[in-house]
């Protein structure tokens, strides 16, 4: 797989939401390319901040941004301050909707990963006359079964890192909800509190996929500690809340993308996102092709990355 020189931003600055949170965005490539924004997971990674390599420089417009309290966006999840009120997925598609008004860009091409599938499905559901493509990696909708199954049924598998995680919240929480309850602890007052929640945390995150091909240890823990802060505070607040997202809701308008050429890449070992639901919204969506790795888990693979190339080299040439 031929990658192309390495591209660095050619812009880049805040968007101001007027609500007091200001999104960092960038924009690689060429000015004149064909839009192509990228939708990071997490919720709360932050875009990546590697340079440019898969996408031709010279046919692409290539959009990133942090969404809302992670990253280099501001307010930080890290600051107790920040109000997790205003981030919710209605207000992550609003500000991406506001980031293309701002660029001054008509359509762009989606490009997701693991809950930036789910953000990149919702958007695309409410605004489809908005996008031209989609590409989505370890595909998840974020339904609370499929959250259920990542801090809960997983478990099966790693028992003894599923009881230290489960030991990271109060006694009394420890057979009810345990995202809820690590919720609660990121908003404790005391910053101890938050960061040994989010240790214990990012341990079982790191622990579901341990036994995954390719994934690197550490993966989920190898991160500064205002990043991990952020990162847990941002997932429990999504996951405890279901994404505010009806159960089913975006694989049940995967009608609204008829239409949108999509390309979905899964791999068969992802122990948290299991492959069931790419291929349930491959059968629901009109014209999404599924491809799923024989040697992949939830990070990816070299096979992973080459069929993302391929679509996204497809896609360039494409109207």
């Amino acid at each position: 797989m031929p990658l192309y020189p390495e591209t660095s931003p050619y812009d880049a600055g805040f968007l101001d939401t007027g609500d007091g949170n200001r999104i960092y965005y960038e924009q690689l490539g060429s000015p004149e390319g064909k839009p192509a924004l990228g939708v990071h997971g997490g919720p709360g990674a932050g875009a990546p901040k590697r340079p440019l390599r898969s996408w031709d420089p010279e046919r692409y417009r290539v959009i990133r941004f942090d969404q809302r309290n992670c990253g280099r966006s501001t307010p930080h999840a890290s600051d107790p301050a920040a109000d997790m009120s205003l981030n919710t997925t209605q207000h992550l598609i609003d500000d991406m909707e506001r980031l293309r008004e701002h660029l001054g860009i008509e359509k762009w091409l989606l490009n997701g990963a693991s809950w930036g599938s789910t953000l990149a499905l919702a958007y695309a559901q409410q605004h489809p006359e908005r996008v031209t493509e989609i590409i989505l990696q370890a595909v998840t909708t974020t339904r609370r079964s499929e959250i259920d199954w990542l801090y809960r049924g997983a478990g099966r598998f790693h028992p003894e890192a599923w009881d230290r995680f489960r030991e990271g919240v109060p006694e009394g929480e420890r057979d009810g909800d345990l995202v809820a309850a690590y919720a609660r602890l990121m908003e404790n007052p005391d910053r101890k509190v938050r960061e040994k929640a989010a240790v214990d945390w990012l341990a079982w995150e790191d622990a579901v996929t341990s036994s995954e091909p390719h994934t690197p240890a550490g993966m989920y823990s190898d991160q500064e500690v205002d990043a991990q802060v952020a990162f847990v505070r941002i997932c429990a607040h999504y996951f405890s809340n279901g994404a505010w997202l009806e159960e089913g809701q975006l694989l049940r308008d995967a009608h609204r993308l008829a239409g949108i050429p999509g390309v979905l890449i899964h791999g068969r070992h992802d122990m948290g996102c299991p492959p069931q639901t790419a291929w349930e919204l491959a059968k629901a969506w009109p014209g999404a092709r599924l491809h799923i790795s024989e040697d992949s888990g939830h990070i990816g693979s070299e096979s992973m990355v080459q069929v993302a190339w391929n679509a996204i080299e497809e896609f360039k040439n494409r109207r």
